[in-house]
Formats: structure tokens, sequence, C-alpha cells
């Protein structure tokens, strides 16, 4: 199940989210009304992460993939078009962790999910590798731990 990561940077002109498990990270980005302007739907979080990324003003893209190399779960690709229902790996895995989100943003990027999954033709990759903002990394072993207020500094 998703988790919301509280302390995620301000935006002025939107509300940042992030959601994490141990298969997904989702960004969401929501205006004063609630209402979903953009999220990254980032899984395969190892060395195959890929991104399916929907924006308001530009629609789909997809980073992390390239055309017919590639290897694992990619959203949209286990979905026969023929009609018949088959459902796809990586939707049924978002639908069973996106239980513990806000039922604005589960709802909305369900079905932004969906309507790219149905989307003929498929939409091209961006870029080969998704790339993180820096407020979409986690700290690394190599970062400081917070100080506590009150402790003293270290050098």
């Amino acid at each position: 199940m998703m988790r919301e990561i509280l302390g995620v940077a301000p935006d002025a002109s939107a509300r940042r989210r992030w959601f994490h498990d141990d298969y997904f990270d989702l960004f969401v980005w929501q205006v004063a009304s609630g209402e979903v302007t953009s999220f990254q739907l980032c899984y395969g979080i190892d060395s195959s992460e890929r991104a399916l990324v929907w924006q308001q003003q530009r629609g789909f893209f997809h980073d992390g993939i390239r055309g017919s190399s590639v290897t694992g779960e990619v959203i949209g690709s286990g979905v026969e078009r023929s009609g018949q229902a088959n459902p796809d790996p990586v939707v049924a895995r978002f639908d069973a962790s996106a239980d513990a989100l806000p039922g604005e943003v589960r709802a909305a990027v369900a079905a932004r999910i969906r309507e790219y999954v149905e989307k003929q033709p498929p939409v091209e990759a961006r870029r080969e590798r998704f790339r993180r903002a820096d407020w979409q990394k986690r700290p690394g072993p190599t970062s400081k731990p917070e100080r506590k207020p009150g402790a003293p500094r270290s050098s």
C-alpha cells in the first residue's frame, strides 16, 4: 500500500504530494480545489525504473522505455487491443497499492492510467531513463542525518 511522504518541497502553483511503496512512487500536483493537474507514476523502482507522466496541458509521455527492446513490465504492454478484457499487470498492481491514497487522487490517477492503456497508438517514450528532480530523491547513505532541535552541531 502506498503511503504519503510528508514534507515535500513546496511549489508556488500547486500542492506537491508524494506517495510511495516498494514498487511505486507517485508524485502528484493538485491545485487548491483538489484537482490533479499532473502526476508521475514511477514503477519498477530499481535499475529498470519507468515513469508514466501525465500533464493537463501536454498529455502523456512515458520515460524509461525505448521501442521493443524493453524487458520487464511496462504499463499497457500486457493488454490485448482486441477488445477482450485482459488486465494489465502494472495497472492491477497499482489498483491493489492505491487503496490508501486519498479518494480524489486515486480516482484521478486511475482514470488517466486507464485512458493511457486504452490509447491507440501507444505513446512514445520521451527519454530512455526517468530523471527525478532533486525533491523526488530519497536521501542516500552519504547524506547527513537531520540534527534534532537543541542537539549540538557536529563538525
